[in-house]
This record gives structure tokens, sequence and C-alpha cells, in this order.
């Protein structure tokens, strides 16, 4: 079944509509401090002074203010900073502002991105569109409401179709942006049918030209021809895409907006098609490349749709038509990006053939694709077409912010950081004090924080038992007041928690390979530090900018560490023998520093899969380390005479870890590798 259109699913909206032309008065545009719909604004608030124009963006990280640079001068511009997702915001604008009019550009396009942060997606692209149609519904006085889609929505052409997707096509998005952007789109058809709201909605194709963030395409093939890089292919170049000028589209936005019909979908697009290999090809011609030797083919995307294809016909039928000619388009964009080589600063992670970001407001984060920090200082010229050259800025991508300097994890976080060329400093304020955090950032100036600050007991966590309130203080209060100040600065935090929050109980037996998933309430309160532990994880729940790590029984090849789960075992007089999840930090503390490249969050079980006993790793001790070493086992019971608070034992399920890193090994081939092997004693 084909689903209708907004003009078959509305049949009332067609009747005895003619071509009328709308005349707005007071239009709030979202997202207009980006790429397109900065042109738009602009183009609007140059032809139509009495028409007053209102941006609302958050200045995510492909936004920038200096694309409002032509309008900021004029009287009827205004800018409000903020999110679509605020209700109250936005109710505001619309009442304060008299808006009748939306244009609704704000999203999050890169389709890369949503491949490793769908939820962000599913936040701005559908959250946010309910979020503003229930506020037009709530103050009833929109008379437009104009939904900017994508052809995505379409999902694959058929490679030898010659009619393109009509606005009644069925949709079949095929990545996690496009799925979003079609869930947006259901959405505003359902409150034009059941509120009756006077919504239009347009499909685009691939927009290029001045001031596009090099996520895209074509902006990013320029700025690496500039800096004498290949160009980077994904698969084997023959994806065909479509591509409009910026300035174009603008047009066709001014025409839908004075002469769409209410009910009714656009196509924005163009009947010219070019492979990805040929725009790379035309890109190297006019820097006078040689294509053979600067395209890179390179692992291609999770799903990357052959072709979009699309019936613009109806667009024409309101007075529209495609103006520039892709050549003259191409030479305009690469003539704007050498002249404005700095607009968007230190882009160098987006320059990756696989990029991936921290999408919060403000923030510009990116994923290196081998681990290392993305950097141009093995760039020193750039090149552009008139020939000219000069070296330009080297900054840093990563700067991490550590939590944690006299604690072992915290002292191992700062070596690898140096060993890795990631700049870092360690944090000098208290945890619990506030205002020493705000300053220590407003200093450092981080892109990511570490804590691996906490209270744990010495020797162990015994001491937590008789010092609750400090055990508290840090835990707990300090725990969450770094969390909500790396909110406020719009920076993720890698949380080091333990997973000492449960215990093996009749749906987790012992023995039975069946671990606690990262979703699995704790059970295990029998010690007061443990108990902290699973207070401060659950309230962290509640912050979409922490990134929490479950560390058990942790274990590294510093044998002589006080800490090490193997050096507590091995000069115990006794031990009892059950297996139980641990970490073996020479593994695992680097993959936290490419989980907080890759921007990663939520709780994840930071375990090596499966358990391993007592008496294993003691055996283990005694075949690789002291061939005399012995030892006796004894009973949790008689244990208990001996500890002040009970120790958790449990299985950790890995799996969620395994499928992100699947070179992490198994806990005894870890121990074995970067444990027994370094420090074997012949």
């Amino acid at each position: 079944m084909v689903p209708l259109g907004l003009e078959e699913a509305i049949p009332s909206l067609r009747i005895g509509l003619k071509m009328a032309t709308y005349t707005p008065k007071n239009i709030l545009i979202t997202g207009a401090a980006g790429f397109i719909a900065s042109h738009v604004a602009n183009r609007l608030i140059r032809n139509y002074p009495g028409y007053k124009i209102v941006v609302l963006d958050k200045l995510d990280y492909c936004s920038n203010l200096k694309n409002l640079l032509p309008s900021q001068s004029s009287p009827n511009f205004k800018f409000v900073k903020g999110d679509i997702a605020s209700a109250d915001l936005v109710n505001y604008l619309l009442v304060a502002e008299s808006i009748d009019t939306i244009m609704h550009f704000a999203a999050q396009t890169h389709v890369d991105n949503s491949f490793g942060n769908s939820f962000e997606f599913t936040k701005n692209n559908i959250y946010g569109t309910h979020v503003l149609l229930e506020a037009c519904k709530v103050t009833g006085q929109i008379r437009r409401f104009i939904h900017v889609s994508t052809d995505e929505v379409y999902g694959e052409t058929d490679e030898d179709a010659v009619v393109g997707n009509h606005e009644a096509s069925q949709l079949l998005p095929t990545n996690p942006y496009s799925a979003t952007k079609a869930g947006a789109e259901m959405l505003v058809m359902a409150y034009g049918r059941s509120y009756g709201l006077p919504v239009i909605t347009t499909r685009g194709n691939n927009v290029y030209g001045p001031n596009q963030f090099p996520e895209k395409l074509i902006p990013k093939f320029i700025l690496l021809a500039m800096r004498g890089k290949t160009l980077p292919i994904h698969g084997d170049g023959s994806n065909v895409r479509s591509y409009l000028y910026c300035e174009d589209v603008a047009e066709a936005f001014e025409v839908i907006l004075h002469k769409g019909e209410v009910g009714h979908v656009y196509n924005v697009g163009t009947k010219k098609e070019r492979r990805v290999i040929d725009v790379a090809k035309d890109i190297c011609k006019l820097f006078s490349m040689d294509p053979e030797t600067n395209i890179q083919c390179v692992e291609n995307r999770p799903f990357n749709d052959q072709r979009y294809f699309l019936d613009d016909q109806k667009l024409k039928n309101l007075g529209w038509s495609e103006r520039t000619i892709w050549e003259e388009g191409l030479k305009k964009t690469i003539a704007w990006y050498t002249k404005n080589p700095e607009w968007w600063g230190d882009v160098a992670g987006a320059l990756l053939p696989h990029p991936r970001m921290l999408m919060m407001p403000g923030s510009r984060h990116f994923e290196s694709e081998d681990g290392k920090v993305p950097s141009v200082s093995n760039t020193p010229r750039m090149i552009v077409p008139t020939s000219k050259s000069f070296i330009s800025p080297v900054k840093p991508s990563f700067k991490f912010l550590i939590y944690g300097r006299t604690g072992w994890i915290g002292g191992i976080l700062g070596q690898l950081c140096e060993k890795h060329g990631i700049p870092f400093e360690y944090g000098r304020g208290r945890l619990e004090n506030r205002a020493s955090l705000m300053a220590d950032i407003q200093n450092i100036k981080p892109t990511h924080v570490f804590n691996a600050a906490g209270v744990t007991g010495r020797p162990n966590v015994d001491w937590c038992e008789s010092h609750k309130t400090e055990t508290i203080r840090t835990n707990v209060v300090g725990t969450l007041t770094l969390a909500d100040v790396c909110r406020q600065h719009e920076l993720l935090m890698m949380n080091f928690a333990t997973g000492c929050i449960f215990e093996y109980d009749a749906a987790h037996p012992q023995g039975s390979g069946i671990g606690f998933k990262e979703e699995d309430k704790p059970n295990f309160i029998g010690s007061f530090y443990s108990k902290t532990k699973a207070m401060v994880e659950e309230l962290l729940r509640e912050y979409d900018n922490v990134c929490t790590l479950r560390v058990r029984m942790p274990i590294s090849s510093d044998l002589n560490n006080p800490r090490n789960f193997i050096t507590k075992i091995s000069r115990y007089n006794k031990v009892v023998n059950i297996p139980n999840s641990m970490t073996i930090l020479d593994e695992l503390l680097p993959i936290s520093i490419e989980m907080a490249k890759r921007n990663l969050r939520g709780i994840w079980n930071f375990t090596n899969p499966g358990v391993v006993s007592h008496n294993e790793i003691l055996e283990m001790y005694k075949t690789y380390i002291d061939p005399n070493f012995q030892w006796m086992n004894f009973t949790l019971e008689e244990q208990a005479k001996v500890i002040v608070a009970p120790r958790s034992n449990n299985e950790m399920d890995a799996s969620k870890l395994k499928k992100e890193f699947p070179e992490l090994l198994p806990i005894k081939e870890s121990l074995i590798k970067y444990v027994f092997e370094p420090n074997k004693r012949n």
C-alpha cells in the first residue's frame, strides 16, 4: 500500500484551491544559522524588508552565526539562541513575536553521524518537530508551517528508473537519519489532518555552495584539495546523487512560501545526476590534481543508497527552475572556500572519511578513524586554484580534563595521554566544590572530562563503613556535581564506576554464564561503598552527557601496586574461590579513551568477557611468576568473620562492549597477554 501524500490524505485541501499568493508577516525560521536555512533567511530579509524574520538556532556544531552576517544589521532580523525541543521557549516566541509562519529547517542531517548516534537524530528531528507542531496547535495563530524534509525518505531509486520519485511515492528510508525525517513527516501530516494545521512539506536533493560545514561531500573534497590531501570515496564511488546550488534552493523556498498550496508536498530537485567519483574528478580538475593519485576508495557506509532521483515537475509548475549549472556553481563554491578557509575553524576531524561527532550545541568533537587524534600537522601547505599557498594553523582536536590524579586509574590515564600525544591536564578542584570545577573547565577548556576520582577506602572498602559522610560527599555529591557542570558546559563526562553493585542471584546463578546487563537494576547493597555507587549510577541515568564505565576487580601488569586485585589476593593468607568478571586495565583503559573519541554515552559493563576465579588467577601466578607460591581457600562464611562489609561476586555481560570493540579479549586470554606474559620469570 502506498502512503498518501498530504494532498491525497486531505482531499478537502485540494478542492477549489487556486495558485493564490500567500503573504506572511512574521516568520520563524528554525536552524537558520546552518547551511541551507541561512541562505533562505538572508534572501527573504534582503528581498522582503516588510517581513519580520526571527531565527531560532541552538548553534550546534554545523551552525555558525557568521552565516547570517549579511542580515545582522537589518531591522527586520532577530536572532534567538535556543533549542526547538524547548516547548516553553517555542510557545513564548510564537506569542511574543506574533509568528504566523514557520519554516522548519532545524535538524541533524549527516548520515554518517546517524549510524553512530541515532538517538540524537530522533531527539532533534522527531521530538523537536513534535514540539513545534504542538506549539502551533496550542497558539492557533500559524497560517503556514513549511516542513523541510529530504529526498532520502523515498529510499533508494532503481538504477534503471527513468521516472523519478513523485510526491505521492512510497516512503522507504534506509538509514537512521532518513527514518527520523520520515517519522517527522508523518507527524506533520497527522497535525494537518487532525488539527487542520496549514502544513507544506518539501523533499530536496543534495545542496552545495558557500557556508556549508565540511562534513558534507563537496566542501570536504574542496578543503582536502586545498590541503593537498587525497579525496576519500565511500565504496567505489558509483553512487549517484543530484546536486542543487544553494541560491537556487533558497529561491525554491521563496516560491513555495508564497505560492505553495497547503497540504501539499513539493520535491526540490534536479534531473542532472552525477556519480560521486565524477564529483571528485571535477574537483581534482579545478585544482589541477591528478585523479588517479588523489582519489582514494575507502570503506563504505553500513548502507549507502545507490541513487536518489526526483520528479520535480510539481515545483516547476509554480514557476521555479534551476538556474545555476554545475560547473558554475562548483567554481563559485571553490572560490568562497578559498577566500574563507578558516570560516569553520579547526575541521580536521570533519575531513576524515567517516567522521562521527559529539552532537551537542557548540561542540565540534570528532572520532578518529584509527584511534589517533586527528591532526593537520603533517599538511604544511594549502593549495588553492590561484596557486597561492600558506601554512594553516594547527589546533589539537582533543583535550582531556582528568580527575583522580593521585588515584590508580587516573594516573594510568595521564600516562596513556602522554604516550599517544593527547593534550590533557589534571583537575585541581574538589568534586563537591562546584565553583572549583567551573574554574577548571574555564581555564583548561577541555573537549572531554574523565572522572577517575572517588572513595574506595584504604586499604579496602571496609573503610567506607565507618566514614559514610565522606563516602557520600565524593561518590554521590561530587560525581553528580561534576556531571552537572559538564552538562552545563556541553561536555561528555567519562565516569569510572563499579560493577560491584550486583551479586549472583536466581536469575543470574554462579556458573550459568548469564551475566548482569547494563539495564539491570543493582541488587547488592552489602557494603556502603556499593550502596553509594548504585545510588549515583541510577541518578546519572538522567544525564545524557555521561558515559558510565562499570569497572570490576581491576587488574594491571603492575604487580607491585597494592590496588591491583592480583597483588591483593597474592598477599592474603586465605582467599575465597569464586568466579567473577574483572577488568584488565592495560587493555581496557585505552578503550576508554577510544570511547571518549567516539563520544559513546550511557552505561557500559567495562569488563573483559567471561569470568575467572581466585584459584585460576593464583594458578597463573604460580605458573608465570612464582612456582613456589602456595595459598589456602576459605568459605564466604569464614571470610565474613574477618571483614566488616560483605563483598560482591558476579558475572557481568560484556557483549555490548565486545560488539563495539570486537578485538576485546576474554578475561583469561587478556590476563595472560597483558599481565602474566610481560611479568614472566624464567
